[in-house]
């Protein structure tokens, strides 16, 4: 629906008869905007993420914040949604204490790359429920240290205008008695700045959609102000779901197992009446049957409007065999699967319906 049409159905209805203001009216006009502009596909632009184990690091050594070319050529092609994975002990070294101004200025960069070549970025907190290598909620890193991480992170970037949500926290794993509970110290960290934008919300099990009803159910106790909370999976098609693909063979699985790897989560989806999406998942780029398995994953998503991100794509992922990063101006073997369900015109919001 367009901005004429609004106004159109609008002007036939009570609004105009009970005197609507018209900043009222242009405000109610730019929500259903965006409202019926949900992008089906992105992709996880990493780099910046690599080597948490080096700390601080160095950009363009031990991790790689990508420059402007990445944005223009992933626009260029379509992609208009991005997942963006930062570490959290980069961005503040100290727990509690300030942000690092070198690790924020290469965020305030990326902001701005994404802006200019009409790109959203979800921002991604790549810590798996740890700050250090301890879970948030013990006495090491107390729930209130991450919900001020959050209060900083959206009081910094919650005024640029190519942020589209916050992933609060990439794959919480070994954390059943913590994560429910930083959960909503993150939700409540976040609605303390911005009041509005979505927040992603990744389960216990590395956030894995094939057994999330196993872990998760504790957070549908979530609660959000802004009744903006989007759960987020993540899938893989090996055995752990962890992405390494060791001892698969494709030959054994049915065109349909991607289907059958999120289903589990979706249904969940249904069952609860939440809205999801998924964070993170790829295929090995070796054999054209993982691309007929994606294929059937991503038309059961679309069906479903169930948006979804590819890892990986960005700087330093070499010849990284689930990457769909260009070799040498070559495209992957995964991208033109991938390109087929590039659409932000077919769903109004988050499914599934």
């Amino acid at each position: 629906m367009n901005v004429s049409t609004v106004f159109r159905a609008l002007r036939s209805s009570r609004l105009f008869k009970t005197m609507l203001p018209l900043a009222a009216i242009a405000a109610m006009v730019s929500t259903t905007v965006r409202a019926e502009s949900v992008e089906l596909l992105g992709l996880n632009l990493s780099g910046a993420g690599f080597a948490p184990q080096v700390l601080p690091g160095v950009n363009g050594t031990n991790y790689i914040f990508p420059v402007e070319s990445y944005f223009q050529q992933w626009s260029a092609k379509g992609i208009k949604l991005v997942r963006f994975p930062i570490i959290w002990e980069r961005l503040q070294p100290t727990l509690g204490g300030a942000l690092d101004p070198t690790y924020i200025a290469l965020i305030d960069r990326t902001f701005g790359y994404a802006q200019k070549y009409n790109v959203k970025v979800i921002l991604d907190l790549h810590n798996y429920a740890r700050y250090r290598g301890q879970i948030i909620g013990t006495s090491s890193v107390p729930y209130a240290k991450y919900q001020d991480v959050m209060t900083k992170i959206t009081q910094r970037w919650s005024g640029q205008s190519s942020l589209y949500a916050y992933d609060i926290m990439n794959e919480p794993h070994d954390a059943l008695a913590y994560w429910p509970t930083a959960a909503q110290y993150g939700i409540n960290g976040v609605r303390a700045v911005d009041k509005t934008r979505p927040i992603f919300i990744e389960g216990n099990g590395w956030a894995e959609a094939t057994r999330w009803a196993q872990w998760n159910d504790p957070l549908l106790k979530l609660t959000d102000p802004a009744n903006n909370l989007i759960f987020e999976a993540h899938t893989y098609f090996d055995d752990g779901a962890g992405g390494n693909y060791t001892g698969v063979d494709v030959g054994t699985l049915s065109a349909t197992y991607g289907v059958e790897r999120v289903k589990p989560f979706v249904e969940w989806l249904k069952k609860n009446g939440k809205k999801g999406y998924i964070g993170e998942f790829g295929v090995p780029d070796n054999d054209a049957r993982w691309n007929t398995i994606m294929d059937n994953m991503l038309a059961y998503l679309r069906d479903n409007c169930i948006p979804s991100t590819y890892w990986a794509a960005g700087p330093g992922w070499g010849d990284y065999f689930l990457s769909v990063e260009p070799i040498n101006g070559v495209e992957r073997p995964q991208w033109p699967t991938l390109k087929k369900y590039i659409n932000n015109t077919r769903c109004t919001t988050f499914g599934p319906l």
